[in-house]
């Protein structure tokens, strides 16, 4: 589509020209919703989580080379695994700059057979000395503290999002959808992240934190362009569905320009973390990007306005406005019937009888002709009245006038 045509859709959109009903169709966009939140839910409940080292605990080797690329990394993770230790079963590891390697394996005792064989392995295959390979143990607690830190700044989150969108809009059923929303974006990503099978890192947490953010910014946006068109309602000859509606049709280009700008990087880097460096941070993180900010859009457009109606709807302001503009329709529509010949209906009288011939044969076209109308004077308006007296021409008026009749001749 050329930049022309979309900023002229834009303009029919805003304007109202075009507009596509997304408040209307609001039980096909919840049912679509519910269906992919339970395919996400069963998911969870079925594979769980790839939590990584940060959460469950375990043991961190760091190796320092000269070059660390994405080649070495593949041998090490080769070698490691080809070892007899079961915890090495799975191992992860990346590249951390340009001289590290990270290997994480399960909690292994220091100084164990099982530590030694692993030593063993790192040393030999990047030929490096022990002196450049650091361990590092990382307990469960932790990795407790870290979840119990994330879920505290998310109920922060949230809990100042409601507060932030009822002080500014003063209405605390938008706060209400707006969470929706939030929570049908974390749930989603959490089912999507669960079924690929990517690690849980620390790098996902400040994902998921940063596409609540941009959720919420969507969504704010729709929302004052919502009240902007709610504002008078009791004085417009909208609805408050209409007006909503409306809203979202005006920010429609806006946000799904916004999105594919916002997610043309974030699939660059998915791609380079994902097919080209392997397993890295930045693999974390794109993907939760990724699914967290095409879901935002969706459910700031889909979700969270036509929730706000739903929530709105048995109110006082909002009932009247329906009211008003049913009894506006029923009196638009006051003369739409209009009754035409059909048969069975009596001919007026004193219509010709080849009239009558040719209604019948009209009726039986399809074609269906008005009742002959009442041209029978009737004393009032524009009907002329029955004539009395003679009319001959007038040269003086230019049409024909009644006679002129001396007073002592007029009864």
């Amino acid at each position: 589509m050329s930049k022309f045509s979309i900023s002229r859709l834009g303009k029919e959109l805003y304007t109202g020209e075009k507009s596509f009903d997304f408040v209307g169709r609001r039980m096909l966009w919840y049912a679509i919703s519910a269906v992919v939140l339970v395919a996400v839910i069963l998911g969870v409940s079925l594979q769980g989580l790839n939590l990584g080292i940060d959460f469950t605990g375990g043991t961190r080797y760091t190796v320092t080379v000269a070059q660390a690329d994405q080649e070495l990394a593949d041998d090490l993770r080769t070698a490691v695994g080809d070892t007899a230790v079961e915890a090495a079963d799975g191992a992860t590891v990346r590249t951390a700059g340009g001289q590290s390697i990270v290997i994480e394996t399960k909690a292994i005792a220091d100084n164990s057979e099982a530590d030694d064989a692993i030593m063993e392995a790192i040393t030999s295959t990047a030929d490096v000395a022990d002196d450049d390979v650091s361990r590092t143990g990382i307990g469960p607690s932790w990795g407790e503290r870290v979840a119990s830190k994330a879920g505290l700044a998310l109920g922060i989150f949230l809990i100042g999002v409601i507060l932030f969108i009822w002080v500014y809009f003063r209405e605390w059923k938008m706060s209400v959808a707006g969470v929706a929303a939030l929570l049908h974006d974390v749930v989603i990503t959490v089912g999507v992240y669960a079924i690929v099978g990517f690690e849980v890192t620390p790098a996902t947490i400040t994902g998921f934190l940063t596409i609540l953010g941009y959720s919420l910014y969507d969504t704010v946006v729709v929302f004052d362009k919502v009240k902007e068109n709610t504002r008078n309602l009791s004085r417009t000859k909208q609805t408050y569905a209409s007006a909503a509606n409306l809203a979202v049709n005006q920010t429609l280009v806006r946000s799904v320009n916004t999105s594919i700008i916002g997610l043309l990087p974030v699939v660059a880097i998915l791609y380079v973390s994902t097919v080209q460096l392997g397993t890295s941070s930045l693999k974390d993180i794109s993907l939760v990007l990724f699914v967290g900010m095409a879901v935002g859009t969706y459910s700031s457009i889909f979700i969270a306005t036509p929730l706000l109606v739903h929530l709105k709807s048995r109110e006082k302001e909002v009932v009247d406005a329906e009211r008003r503009a049913a009894a506006r329709m029923k009196e638009a529509d006051k003369y739409a019937a209009v009754p035409v010949f059909d048969e069975g209906m009596a001919v007026a009288d004193g219509e010709p009888d080849e009239l009558r011939e040719g209604s019948e044969d009209l009726h039986e076209a399809g074609v269906s002709r008005s009742p002959r109308p009442n041209t029978a004077p009737t004393g009032r308006g524009r009907n002329a009245p029955s004539q009395h007296r003679e009319v001959s021409d007038s040269r003086a008026a230019g049409r024909p006038q009644p006679k002129r009749e001396s007073r002592s001749k007029r009864k």
